[in-house]
């Protein structure tokens, strides 16, 4: 029997050969990450293991990006342990506050490759499948383990595949696809499973919508999720630093690999998505939602800041102003897409249309700073979770959708399909 790209990723990093699904193994760590609120966890750890050197200083990236800048004393000192740590043990890869959020930052910088092994500390480790590796989120003592001996302990996971036919609907992107398939599947649909993407639909994403979708697959249960490298994926890479010779590995599925289930979509039957609170998998179309008014927009996070998200709100703000009774909050991925919004006029056109722009950062997206919602509010946002109590008051709510919805329901003060604004006017429809 064939094997799954998972199954061959695993299988390199474990010695070779065949490795079946349910089987136990030790594997390699290609990298690793942790962030300001689990790195001091997994730090603490280590020095309780009574480890004196980390297992490669190469190999292991620290972000500060949940609460940073940050926002109080507590978050200060998180910060300043993990710099102190990164100081003494040498780390290459301490990327400082307002550097980037970590999932957005990482591929970026050529950290995350196809058919690497990469771990960290934040559930949303698996969006690096959308260039063809295995990435998967792990605990912090597990974390600590691999700073130490470089290796993580894995059960090797089915493989579900998913196949996306025909051609997008207008306004449709990633993060509908996503949320239309956790709606179909639901939250433990794919529980404990690599969730394989693939079909023409897949082909022709962008890599800023791949990388939404994978990013969102730990809210289908998924271990991890994965694309397979193609042409889209390697020009991609050549603009990312770090990578020159160390890409074309044979991330491919065997035509004969077995998979615990094959489930197919029809593209024409997926319409701008907007999963409502307080679920990812209570997903319905943005057309059938009227009158549900807003108080806040979110516009951002490592599921949806990237430049063509920031591009696409922005072709729908420029020359409209937001409700006069709502909040935008639009939040660049890293740095660099923060420095190209601004060169591509993208930071005037949110400015001009009464929107705030901050820093990196995940911030409100885990109700940390820079939009916490009170009693009673609503927000709409592009981030990956809509739990209770997720960005605030436990009696707030919050609702999940694209950057185009997003950006369209700014304008009106009401959730919104993006046909319902005419763009380059302040006149809404």
């Amino acid at each position: 029997m064939g094997l799954t790209i998972t199954q061959k990723i695993l299988s390199a990093h474990c010695g070779g050969g065949e490795i079946e699904p349910g089987a136990f193994i030790m594997a390699e760590v290609d990298f690793l990450l942790a962030n300001d609120i689990t790195a001091p966890l997994a730090i603490k750890e280590f020095e309780a293991f009574g480890a004196q050197k980390v297992f490669d200083t190469s190999r292991i990236a620290l972000v500060l990006d949940h609460f940073t800048p940050a926002r109080d004393i507590e978050s200060a000192q998180q910060c300043k342990l993990v710099r102190d740590f990164a100081r003494k043990h040498n780390i290459r890869y301490l990327f400082q506050e307002g550097k980037g959020i970590e999932h957005a930052l990482l591929p970026e910088e050529g950290l995350t490759l196809p058919g690497e092994l990469i771990i960290g500390a934040d559930s949303h480790t698996c969006t690096y499948g959308a260039v063809g590796a295995f990435s998967t989120g792990v605990g912090s003592t597990d974390a600590a383990f691999a700073m130490i001996e470089g290796k993580v302990w894995l059960k090797v996971p089915e493989s579900i595949k998913f196949i996306y036919h025909g051609e997008l609907n207008p306004w449709v992107s990633g993060k509908d696809l996503i949320l239309y398939t956790i709606g179909d599947i639901g939250v433990n649909g794919a529980g404990y499973c690599a969730m394989e993407l693939c079909g023409e639909v897949i082909e022709k994403l962008s890599m800023d919508s791949r990388f939404t979708m994978a990013n969102m697959a730990i809210e289908a249960g998924a271990k991890n999720c994965v694309i397979e490298p193609d042409t889209v994926t390697a020009e991609y890479l050549k603009e990312v630093p770090a990578v020159e010779g160390r890409y074309g590995l044979n991330c491919k599925s065997d035509v004969d690999a077995v998979y615990k289930q094959v489930i197919e979509y029809d593209a024409a039957e997926i319409h701008p998505q907007v999963a409502l609170p307080s679920s990812p998998a209570n997903v319905k179309p943005a057309s059938e939602l009227s009158s549900i008014n807003i108080d806040q927009v979110v516009i951002g996070s490592c599921t949806n800041g990237r430049i063509g998200d920031l591009r696409t709100a922005a072709e729908i703000l420029k020359g409209n102003k937001v409700h006069e009774y709502v909040r935008l909050i639009i939040i660049p991925g890293t740095e660099k897409i923060y420095l190209r919004a601004l060169r591509e006029g993208l930071v005037e056109t949110f400015i001009e249309a009464g929107g705030i722009v901050s820093p990196p950062t995940c911030g409100p997206c885990l109700g940390g700073h820079m939009g916490i919602l009170a009693k009673g509010e609503r927000v709409l946002a592009t981030t990956n979770r809509n739990f209770v109590g997720r960005m605030g008051h436990p009696e707030s709510e919050v609702y999940l959708c694209n950057p185009a919805v997003a950006a369209a329901s700014a304008i009106k003060g009401e959730i919104t399909h993006p046909e319902g604004i005419q763009r380059g006017s302040s006149l809404a429809l």
